[in-house]
């Protein structure tokens, strides 16, 4: 808990860290769900330091037991900014992102805060159903440097859709094989939810490291 009231959840690398990644959760699921807790810890073991919060609507959720709809746009990237203000003071870059829903706030957020990068897991480019309901618009200016896990059978947004998208030269889609949303694979692909997220971490780490290069040099 903040000075302010605003709850933090910090999941940290065993030494020192190689970047800050805040992360948001998406529409449906808190900041401790089973994604976010496996994603978190798949993260620090790669030598970030992750922190979590929750929008407004979640939190009361959290207080009262009661399932709200998701904030309004306008006070979903408030509240983003006010935990940004908030986050823990660690010597190390710092990187925006989330899940789903989360990710696209990050998204539309990132030019303006400016990060040395942005992580988007999951990301909401159509709702499932509705591919012609693109929310690409602001991507294909995207100045911040950009990474996008996404599944192979994310209704969210697949290949065939995706690779038709004039996304910014900025965004980097990596595909996770057979992952869904959550990036939980079909049972006849072999593979397990935690090898998918253990995938996007190291996909993330070699991004970061990537950009803290161009940093550099």
């Amino acid at each position: 808990m903040t000075a302010d009231g605003l709850r933090l959840l910090e999941t940290r690398p065993p030494g020192e860290p190689l970047a800050q990644l805040m992360l948001a959760h998406g529409a449906g699921a808190p900041m401790d769900s089973d994604f976010m807790n496996l994603l978190s810890q798949a993260l620090a073991r790669q030598g970030l330091a992750v922190v979590r919060f929750e929008f407004p609507y979640m939190a009361e959720r959290r207080a009262s037991g009661t399932r709200r709809p998701p904030d309004r746009m306008p006070v979903l990237l408030d509240s983003y900014r006010a935990h940004l203000a908030e986050r823990p003071d660690v010597c190390a870059p710092l990187f925006i992102g989330g899940k789903s829903m989360g990710g696209r706030v990050a998204s539309l957020l990132a030019d303006e805060v400016q990060p040395a990068g942005l992580v988007c897991f999951g990301y909401p480019f159509h709702p499932p159903g509705k591919p012609e309901r693109t929310r690409t618009a602001h991507l294909e200016q995207l100045a911040t440097p950009a990474l996008i896990l996404q599944g192979t059978r994310d209704p969210f947004g697949r290949p065939e859709e995706v690779d038709g998208y004039a996304l910014s030269a900025r965004i980097r889609v990596h595909w996770l094989e057979s992952g869904d949303h959550d990036f939980k694979p079909l049972r006849s692909s072999g593979l397990t939810q935690q090898q998918l997220i253990d995938q996007a971490a190291l996909r993330v780490t070699d991004f970061i490291r990537d950009q803290l290069d161009c940093i550099r040099a």
